[in-house]
């Protein structure tokens, strides 16, 4: 699925969270409707069947409860997508990345192998670490193989890590700096790999990577160290207007200062292929700033396709960060310093983020409110993921007078959900009994939705007038 992700380690988040965020995108022509729901706890082993590559997987028993955001309408698979589970480790898969013929050569893609549709569901259930992730995905990676190209980040409290399958049966991992950022726009990202590290500190990968990469000649690198971006990724044409700048315009707003963006002397420029992987911000994040970013569309550029200055012929050269067809926007967060049943938050949006509000829930319960998974295969407004895709076909339509709703809804929205969150982690605070304290969290997540539909509800009407106001065959003498 074409995607982008944010990482966000401890020490560059503003509470301590790590942080985990993807879009997931659907393919070009076609929307895929999602909902949000909770896996339980199994005890019995049992054997996982591929809808699409048909390969069949054992599965070990003791799986942990999870939620998990799959397809709403059966018949693809599951695709779970992004979810945390109950000791608190969180994955989102995948994002779509690229590769070159000298790895696809030498290590095929397995069309009987594992993919996006599989992964969260064969790994989230059994894993209490993120590096416990990267090692159970890359034991599946060598044994089953995968039959696309696809990056993987993995969370817990104290640690994220990021993973890129290279061709059919490789793979590596790098830990994500405490104080680090990592944007990633649908390529092979990594731009750094320390094939000595043995131990697995920071870097982790298939063992046998390095006489693969020897053995391919793929190493192309002339003097420093090894880029495992030139040996493994692509830089084809089609990069510089689908993939490149959207980590240019992501780079730019985390380090405003630090390098010039634009002009004859820019140290980055949206078409190269040398932006860093991951950086030092020069302020903490937060999740407001994600979700700002995952709903960009180059504000402020000439390249904003709803921009109203500047060379038009730039508008909309380049593909929005928030696109048409994203179908869910999760951020998921670990906090520190809470109680384990209260510390993750999973903020959870639908459909284009320019113009969509994030619902955040505490993930350690049985089932999440209705409005989330109650999503069909058809329009419905009492669906959160209809509701949000109908604000934003109707607000896009009329966009200069609805501009004004959606930020006021936008707005509200985070405000409010701030509140809740903050008035229930009190309670919670000075609550002790866990039959108890489950209740707040149900009562919680309850009045977060409750909250966001109102408010979505307002919006709705307020942009459909908009729309309206603007039909065709609009005409301003009052037939009255």
């Amino acid at each position: 699925m074409p995607c982008t992700t944010i990482l966000v380690g401890r020490m560059a988040s503003n509470d301590g969270s790590t942080i985990i965020a993807r879009n997931d995108d659907a393919g070009s022509f076609h929307y895929t409707p999602k909902k949000v729901t909770v896996v339980p706890a199994r005890k019995e082993p049992t054997v996982y069947k591929s809808v699409l590559s048909g390969v069949e997987i054992p599965m070990p028993g003791d799986a942990m409860s999870h939620t998990a955001a799959p397809n709403a309408v059966e018949g693809k698979g599951i695709w779970a997508a992004s979810g945390i589970n109950e000791a608190n480790v969180s994955m989102t898969a995948t994002e779509t990345i690229t590769s070159n013929p000298r790895v696809l050569g030498a290590d095929p893609l397995a069309a009987w192998g594992i993919g996006e549709e599989d992964i969260v569901l064969l790994v989230l259930p059994y894993i209490r670490s993120a590096r416990q992730g990267v090692l159970r995905l890359g034991s599946l990676l060598e044994e089953y193989g995968t039959y696309e190209m696809n990056g993987i980040a993995f969370q817990d409290e104290q640690e994220i890590w990021w993973l890129e399958t290279i061709g059919g049966h490789h793979w590596m991992a790098r830990r994500v700096p405490d104080e680090g950022v990592v944007v990633m726009p649908n390529q092979l990202g990594i731009d750094g790999l320390d094939l000595t590290d043995t131990q697995g500190k920071n870097n982790l990968f298939s063992k046998d990577l390095p006489e693969f990469i020897a053995e391919n000649a793929l190493d192309l690198t002339m003097d420093g160290p090894f880029d495992p971006r030139l040996a493994f990724g692509s830089h084809e044409d089609s990069d510089h207007v689908y993939n490149t700048p959207r980590g240019w315009y992501m780079l730019r707003y985390l380090l405003p200062h630090s390098f010039t963006w634009e002009g004859p002397d820019a140290d980055y420029r949206p078409e190269d292929d040398d932006l860093p992987w991951c950086v030092r911000p020069e302020r903490k994040v937060t999740v407001e700033d994600i979700k700002y970013l995952l709903s960009s569309h180059y504000q402020g550029t000439p390249y904003d396709p709803y921009g109203s200055y500047g060379d038009q012929s730039l508008r909309g050269k380049y593909r929005p960060i928030g696109i048409n067809r994203t179908d869910l926007l999760s951020i998921n967060c670990i906090r520190p310093g809470k109680p384990a049943d209260c510390a993750a938050v999973q903020w959870l949006c639908f459909g284009s983020n320019a113009f969509n509000v994030a619902l955040p829930i505490y993930s350690q319960v049985p089932q999440v409110p209705e409005y989330l998974s109650c999503t069909g295969p058809h329009a419905d407004t009492g669906s959160f993921y209809w509701v949000s895709r109908l604000i934003a076909a109707l607000a896009d339509g009329s966009y200069k007078g609805s501009l004004i709703h959606i930020e006021r809804y936008q707005l509200s929205a985070a405000a409010e959900a701030r509140r809740i969150l903050n008035h229930y982690d009190g309670l919670l605070g000075a609550q002790e009994d866990p039959d108890k304290r489950l209740a707040l969290r149900l009562q919680a997540n309850q009045e977060l939705a409750d909250t966001i539909r109102r408010l979505s509800q307002e919006v709705l009407d307020k942009v459909l007038y908009e729309r309206s106001n603007v039909m065709k065959n609009a005409y301003a003498r009052s037939d009255a």
